[in-house]
């Protein structure tokens, strides 16, 4: 095997670990000795043993002059676990081919730096893209300290997201809808408006085998959410953090003693500050957001700035009607050169139903 193929089998590895070891990085790792792969291993949860120690925890033989493929540089430093650099090291590996760099400060090259200071040889950015993309999420969250955000939505061809009459079930099919809830449990949290919850009463849970819920975030500012909806009825079940800016312990108790909790929030234009939330999220820990929530919310998401990647599922229906509802609700921008811009276009097939992945192009806070 050569270190494309290798690379590709570690990467394969790594996405085991989707959803369950987040805040912290997917990686994989092989080790490869006189042409053979003599062990494999990637980061399985949070806080558990990196890529690189299990690989060599199940090596079928002695990894002594081994070359070793990783998907992310390897720690130097003690976290939850130990350097991954000195178990390297110990094992007497040989050869080091890299991926991708680790942009945290703990790290930052100096992984790399110490193996070689050591004797190692370091060959670094062996599908480098591939690697990076992997990790986009842990790459935001570590440089920034917030979330890194996905708005997400599903519309006809003709750009709506229900009929007139509000009703939206189902807009896409079920090979979309299956995709959408493996995006929740590769997502730390999933994130809507009230105005989603008085819709269409979602569980927002993640139906796929074997996998976790996310975390709830609904954004309500007033504290409207129905004592009876789905979300508080299981809330002792699902957590789930209510962001509102109001503060009056009697109106919160119902829904303390249901079992959510209350995150308090200033306000932003009459609405949540979202950026702020973004902040607050970040120091718990939370990397990642789906954001599934309806024109308002994602007006003031873009608005706010914290959009990262826009996932657009398109079914190939007409609904019709003036007064359908759209993705992105709000005011809107006053000109045409004032839109929110796309960029690294991807297109899949999902059954009969398209998505369309972007990137949101940076930008600054908008007064619109």
């Amino acid at each position: 095997m050569n270190d494309i193929e290798c690379m590709r089998l570690a990467l394969q590895l790594a996405k085991k670990g989707c959803g369950f070891v987040n805040p912290n990085p997917m990686v994989g790792a092989v080790l490869l000795k006189e042409g053979r792969v003599i062990g494999t291993g990637y980061h399985e949860r949070y806080g558990a043993p990196h890529a690189e120690v299990n690989a060599l925890a199940g090596c079928e033989e002695s990894p002594d002059g081994a070359t070793l493929y990783v998907t992310l540089e390897p720690c130097c430093h003690y976290g939850k676990t130990p350097p991954c650099t000195e178990a390297i090291l110990k094992a007497g590996i040989k050869r080091v081919v890299v991926g991708s760099s680790d942009p945290n400060p703990l790290v930052k090259g100096q992984g790399i730096k110490i193996l070689r200071e050591k004797g190692v040889e370091v060959t670094e950015g062996i599908l480098k893209s591939e690697c990076d993309r992997l990790n986009e999420v842990f790459f935001h969250f570590i440089q920034t300290g917030r979330p890194y955000v996905v708005m997400k939505y599903a519309m006809t061809m003709d750009g709506k997201t229900a009929a007139y009459t509000g009703d939206s079930k189902w807009i896409t099919g079920e090979t979309a809808r299956e995709n959408v809830h493996k995006d929740r449990l590769r997502y730390s949290a999933v994130m809507v408006g009230i105005g989603t919850v008085f819709a269409d009463d979602p569980l927002l849970t993640c139906r796929t085998e074997g996998g976790r819920n996310p975390l709830r975030i609904i954004c309500d500012t007033t504290l409207r959410l129905p004592l009876t909806s789905q979300i508080v009825a299981t809330a002792n079940e699902v957590p789930t953090l209510i962001a509102t800016s109001c503060r009056d312990q009697e109106t919160q108790q119902p829904y303390l003693k249901a079992g959510c909790r209350i995150l308090p929030l200033e306000q932003a234009d009459g609405h949540l500050d979202l950026y702020e939330l973004m902040t607050k999220l970040g120091a718990e820990k939370i990397d990642s957001i789906l954001l599934e929530g309806g024109g308002i919310l994602n007006w003031s998401a873009l608005q706010a700035g914290i959009v990262n990647r826009v996932q657009t599922y398109i079914a190939p229906k007409l609904f019709g009607g003036s007064g359908g509802k759209t993705p992105v609700a709000g005011p809107g921008v006053p000109h045409p050169e004032d839109g929110f811009f796309l960029t690294n276009i991807e297109v899949k097939h999902l059954g009969e139903d398209i998505l369309i992945e972007s990137e949101v192009k940076p930008y600054v806070h908008r007064d619109y």
